[in-house]
Parts: structure tokens; sequence; C-alpha cells
């Protein structure tokens, strides 16, 4: 059978000569016959090899299904020669003969030499174009031009000037919120964020709730005083990684020298950006000197009755600080409140810890432990969604019934539907959730991994010589247990590793 691989990546959409069709009608015309087999990798690079299509052709040919390869032109096969050479000898092996439409190619010392001449000369090509367009880039912004639009708030992008220009709309809510924390006006970020909230002020997505972290964010951007900063993240390689599948780490800053700083219109002065950052400077050294109060299970704590998870407050009793877990969510973007179930930290610290300390004791219970307990907290949790899953499915069919029968011309039936929507979306929800314990129980019958046990012993031996500080209770903790979840006072399921 004859196979097609065409091949475009994003840059390429629009390159003449490089769209999908056009290829595949070349290497047709070349085949001499439609009746071919199509693989399409469309807006890939070629600096890649784990495209779909590509490893779908890969996986055709090892099975024998594929006598004869045409590509359009080697670069289609691969930007980096490398990788067109390993392609080449991998068909090759399996008899499969490789064509282009640009450029003959003979398996033979001539045609392979000409093959990596070609392969080259487009790896260097695309080298070329990368250097090209970064130096194009970095010479319009050191000429004062704004070279991306990256969606500012409080601005619009004006494509012919390359530049920024005030969106009133949504710079009198940027002053706002500047004036709202230089003054104190609200309690922090947080209480900016759902003022900004409750009197509908438009985000740049035009979501509804705006959360406490694009406000920070905002305080942060030196833009809205007239200093926007290009040239600041090295994203280098960003693109073919993510593609490839690799984590990408986003956030790296260039050097201070590499920077460029391009004017645009402020919409704050330069004082009081500056005012703003000494108040969130003052903030963070206040966090950093431990003023505030460590939770030895932060992260690890979650609600047995809703799912959310819970977090620590204080609280008063007697006059005196109490500290807790709580299952309530009241910072602006959250997308649930919590059921507000609470328990006291010193006590679900002591559970924890005994329990722990119990385990290393006697590691031969591990295994027994984890498929009891685990099985148990797990299938509490189904139950108890199944219960949220049916009460939901009511009260949708109430709302329907309601609907269906009512004659009261003044029903808001725009309100009942977004209700109706609402419980859709929370149903799917957590029907997901359901799907994802009913497989999760469906593994345990393999054998626990015994690694995170093992470090933890070793850790407990060698520190238990002294009285554990917080920091190493803290990190024999986190070296065995996955989660704790909260079902009552006095039931509570310690999720190890």
């Amino acid at each position: 059978m004859i196979a097609i691989y065409v091949r475009v990546s994003t840059e390429e959409q629009a390159t003449k000569g490089y769209s999908i069709e056009n290829q595949i009608e070349e290497c047709i015309k070349k085949a001499g016959t439609s009746d071919v087999l199509k693989y399409i990798d469309e807006g890939f690079t070629g600096e890649i090899i784990n495209r779909p299509n590509l490893t779908k052709l890969r996986d055709d040919v090892a099975k024998g299904t594929i006598d004869k390869i045409i590509c359009y032109d080697p670069d289609r096969l691969s930007r980096k020669l490398m990788i067109q050479l390993l392609l080449d000898d991998e068909f090759s092996k399996k008899g499969v003969q490789l064509v282009f439409v640009r450029g003959e190619y003979t398996n033979d010392p001539e045609g392979k030499m000409f093959f990596s001449m070609r392969g080259a000369i487009s790896e260097f090509e695309k080298s070329k174009i990368k250097e090209r367009t970064s130096g194009g880039r970095r010479r319009k912004a050191k000429n004062g031009l704004v070279v991306k639009n990256s969606h500012l708030y409080g601005y619009n992008f004006d494509r012919e000037k390359n530049t920024y220009v005030i969106n009133e709309d949504e710079a009198k809510f940027v002053r706002m919120i500047f004036d709202y924390y230089t003054k104190g006006t609200f309690k922090g970020i947080n209480g900016i964020a759902n003022h900004l909230t409750e009197i509908g002020a438009p985000t740049k997505k035009r979501a509804k709730v705006w959360h406490r972290q694009v406000v920070r964010q905002m305080l942060m951007n030196e833009a809205y005083s007239g200093t926007y900063i290009q040239n600041r993240y090295d994203t280098e390689g960003d693109y073919v990684r993510k593609q490839a599948g690799e984590k990408v780490e986003y956030g790296r800053v260039k050097p201070q020298e590499e920077w460029i700083i391009t004017e645009i219109p402020a919409i704050i002065t330069k004082e009081q950006f500056e005012y703003a950052q000494l108040l969130l400077d003052q903030g963070r050294r206040r966090h950093a000197n431990g003023s505030f109060h460590k939770y030895l299970l932060s992260g690890l704590v979650r609600c047995g009755r809703c799912g959310c998870t819970m977090t620590g407050r204080r609280t008063l009793s007697h006059g005196k600080d109490f500290f807790i877990y709580e299952c309530r969510k009241n910072y602006a973007g959250a997308k649930t409140n919590g059921c507000g179930r609470q328990m006291s930290e010193n006590k679900l610290n002591k559970i924890v810890w005994e329990h722990i300390i119990k385990i290393i004791n006697n590691p031969e219970e591990v295994k027994d432990y984890k498929e009891q307990d685990e099985k148990t907290y797990i299938q509490d949790e189904m139950d108890h969604l199944e219960k949220e899953i049916e009460k939901i499915k009511k009260g949708r069919k109430r709302l329907f019934t309601l609907v269906s029968l009512s004659e009261d011309e003044d029903m808001d039936l725009e309100e009942i539907k977004d209700q109706i929507r609402e419980l859709q979306q929370k149903e799917k929800d957590l029907q997901h959730k359901y799907n994802e314990l009913s497989d999760e129980i469906k593994l345990q019958d393999k054998d626990a991994n015994g690694t995170a046990l093992e470090e933890a012993i070793d850790y407990y031996l060698i520190n238990k010589a002294n009285d554990f500080t917080y920091e190493q209770k803290q990190t024999l903790i986190r070296k065995v247990v996955r989660e704790v979840v909260i079902v009552d006072s006095e039931t509570v399921y310690i999720h190890i590793f």
C-alpha cells in the first residue's frame, strides 16, 4: 500500500507551497493514484519526532502494511537532519521505498549524500528563520514598538502602530484597584477582588468573578505606570518542548541587561506603583518572619462530605487563639464555598502523628492497612457521591416540572434555565469524581509501594533521638501521607502512599 505523509506547522499555515491541500495534491499526483493512505500532522513542528500521525505511520510500517511512502519534501518529514536519517533507516530496514515530490531520492551512496545535504540545508534554513524572526522582534522593541499583544487589562492593542492605547472602560478599574490597595479601603487583595466581583467589574475574558491572584498580578505590573518590559522571559524552545509532551517551565527570567524597556501610556503614577510595591513587600516580609501560624498538615486535608480541600484558620476560643481546619473557601474566585465542616488542628495533628508512628513501628501491617482503610474510605465517598448525584437529578426534575406545568407569565425562565445548567454541570463534576474513585478501587489488588515507607523509617531512626521539630515532623508526614480525609469529628482516614 502507498502512504503519503504531509505536515505543516502552525507558523507555516499560510506559507505558499506548504499548505496541507497542496502537499496532498502533489503527493497523489506523484503516486499516480488516489488510492493512498493519508497521514497528516497539522500544526506540529518538524523539530520533534513524536507527532501523532508520523507515529501511526511508523507503526504501520512496522506491521508491514506500507510498501512506499511519498512525502512532499524532506523538511516535511523533519526539520532536523538526524530525525530524517533515523526515519529513512527505519523505513529502509522494512523494505519501504521513500519518495519525495521535490527532488528524486535514490537509495545509493549518491542519493543518501544528496538526502543528507537537503536535510542539513533545511535545518540551517530553520535556524536562520528563527534568528531573523527573533532579531526582527528585538529591533522593533528597541525602536519603541510593542512586539506582541499580551492582552493587557486596561489597554487595547493598536496593530497599525504596534503599541498599547488606554481602554478607559477598563482603565478606571485599574485605578480603583491601586487606590483601594494603597489607601487600605478593603481588607487586603482578597477584599478588593470580592468587591470587584460584587459590583460586576468586567474582566479581560468577561469572567463572572475576579480572582485574588489576578488582582495581585495587576498590582505587581509596572506597565500600568508606563514602563512596559519586553524580552524579559526566556521562551526559547518552549513551543517544541510543549509539542513533544515535555514539561515546560514558564517564567524563566533573562538577565536584566537583556530586558527592553518600552514606554506606553500610563494609567497610574510611578509614585503610586512604587508605594504599592512597598506595601506588597511588607506583606511578604511579615509572612516570611513567621507572624502567620504554620499548619502541620497544610495541603493534605480534604473534607469527606463534599470533597473540597480543608484549609487552616485562626479563630477565638475563650479569648485565646484557636486553630482549626475548615472546609470553607472565602477567597475571591473560589468555585465552591465548601460545606463548613471544622476540626481542631491539635486534635487532627495528634491523630495523624500517632498513626504515622504506629505504621513506622509496624511496617508489616502497612499493606493490610492500605487495602482495608483505603477501600473503606473510597467506598464511603462513592456512597456519598451517589446520594448527591441523585439529589441533583431530583432537583433538575422538579425544575423541569415547574417550567412545563406553570402558567405564570411572570416566571423568570432564564433564571430557571441557569439553575438547570448549574445543576447539570455539578452533576457532571460529581460523576467525574465518582468514576475516578471507581477506577481507583479497581486497582486495590496491586501491591503497596514500600519505597516511601522505607524512606520514612530511615528518616525516623536518624532523628528520633531528639525531639522532632515542626519541620522534621512535616517532612516525615509528607514522606508517608498522601491525603487526610475528615468524615466527622471521630472518623478520619489517613491515605498513605
